[in-house]
């Protein structure tokens, strides 16, 4: 396995090298992003950051592979630009799936593909054929119903549930402890708040969220039988 360089700085980035270098083959080799935004020290978790615009000389593709570890900002935009321009440098972008999640069949054969630079945490159950897009996140617990679709450049939260059959959209951003119904197709570009339940399909662009749990006019220590 070649070493890995991780686009990013932030708390995703760190996390990923930590999955990378305790639960996978990978040798987690540094960190990359813009030169302007390198951190003080030039180091995160003791690894060296090196400007993305020089990676090509210093870590060169054939050598060395990438993850791309950019959260969701601009509803995913952000993460998919810099998947885009790697991918047009000649690395392999891997992908990572946690060893306490549970994916039907070996992943990336047959019905059950996982695409490129998608990284899957712990305790997310995949079903029998679901299929996984490229620069994709699952975090942690997440169910994935069988012959679930799950498109390129989406984010899904903790604790989301969707059913058998959904289509989920290029460039979604799916809260924690989101409901999907069966057979749901959510348009690209959507984002989906945390709690909500969507029952019928989507519209492109839509977002969907449920109002904030409201303050009631009384104090914890007023509760009788607490």
């Amino acid at each position: 396995m070649k070493p890995v360089v991780i686009f990013g700085v932030g708390d995703f980035a760190r996390v990923a090298a930590e999955y990378l270098a305790a639960d996978s083959p990978y040798p987690v080799a540094g960190f990359t992003v813009h030169e302007r935004y390198i951190p003080d020290g030039a180091k995160l978790s003791g690894r060296p950051v090196v400007a993305f615009e020089t990676l090509l000389e210093t870590h060169p593709p054939d050598a060395y592979a990438m993850f791309v570890a950019v959260g969701y900002s601009r509803v995913n935009q952000a993460r998919a630009e810099v998947y885009v321009e790697c991918r047009a440098r000649g690395y392999e972008l891997i992908s990572y799936v946690n060893s306490r999640a549970s994916v039907w069949g070996e992943v990336g054969t047959g019905e059950s593909r996982i695409g490129d630079n998608t990284f899957i945490f712990e305790e997310n159950v995949i079903q029998p054929f679901a299929t996984i897009g490229s620069n994709t996140v699952l975090w942690s617990g997440n169910h994935i119903g069988h012959d679930t679709k799950i498109g390129d450049h989406v984010f899904i939260a903790s604790h989301a549930v969707i059913s058998g059959n959904c289509r989920i959209g290029d460039y979604c951003f799916i809260g924690v402890n989101a409901t999907f119904r069966d057979a749901i197709t959510v348009a690209p570009r959507c984002v989906i708040g945390a709690a909500a339940v969507i029952m019928r399909d989507t519209e492109e662009g839509g977002v969907y969220a449920v109002r904030n749990t409201p303050l009631l006019p009384m104090k914890s220590w007023d509760l009788e039988n607490f």
